[in-house]
């Protein structure tokens, strides 16, 4: 196994010290989490940089770099969820486009098909972790402000998920033969 996919499997391990230290009944516990979920994310671009940079691409980095992102990004939005600081609609729709993008690629390469990420994905991404790291923080530094930049951010990646998500089956809609009677 090679580094970068030994930096993905290092992340899917931190999905569950993220959820341990989140709910753990000691002061601060959301700031030890946000810690966490935040070296979670950036092994995101570094595993990346390492494969492409070292030409260490595999088919298992493939499968489990995407499910890594999605396995993070999903507990931590159940999480806040159950700790009633996001609204359920608004996981259910991230959740369905993940679901929905999963399902289509997996389409797409049963058909020889491989769809290459989008920048609207890459900011999409972005946009959910610093929503998620904002609200994990109790939307630290602005409540000093008494300014809603984690709510803000959140509708943003809202937007973002919406629309990468028409974007990439818009992009690829030959991928599913929608003209097929």
């Amino acid at each position: 196994m090679n580094l970068a996919n030994k930096i993905t499997l290092f992340r899917v391990l931190l999905v569950p010290i993220f959820m341990i230290v989140l709910y753990l009944d000691i002061d601060n516990s959301n700031i030890y989490a946000a810690i966490i979920f935040i070296i979670a994310s950036l092994t995101d671009t570094l595993d990346g940089y390492i494969a492409r940079s070292r030409n260490l691409v595999t088919t298992f980095g493939k499968f489990i770099d995407p499910l890594a992102d999605k396995v993070l990004v999903s507990a931590a939005l159940i999480a806040l969820v159950e700790m009633g600081k996001v609204p359920a609609w608004i996981v259910i729709i991230i959740i369905a486009r993940e679901f929905t993008i999963t399902g289509f690629r997996i389409i797409a390469a049963s058909e020889g098909i491989t769809i290459a990420a989008s920048p609207w994905g890459k900011i999409k991404t972005i946009t959910q972790l610093l929503a998620i790291i904002l609200i994990l923080l109790d939307n630290f530094p602005f409540t000093y402000f008494n300014f809603k930049m984690d709510i803000i951010v959140l509708y943003i990646s809202l937007f973002f998920t919406v629309f990468s998500g028409y974007d990439y089956i818009y992009r690829n809609k030959d991928a599913l033969n929608l003209n097929d009677k």
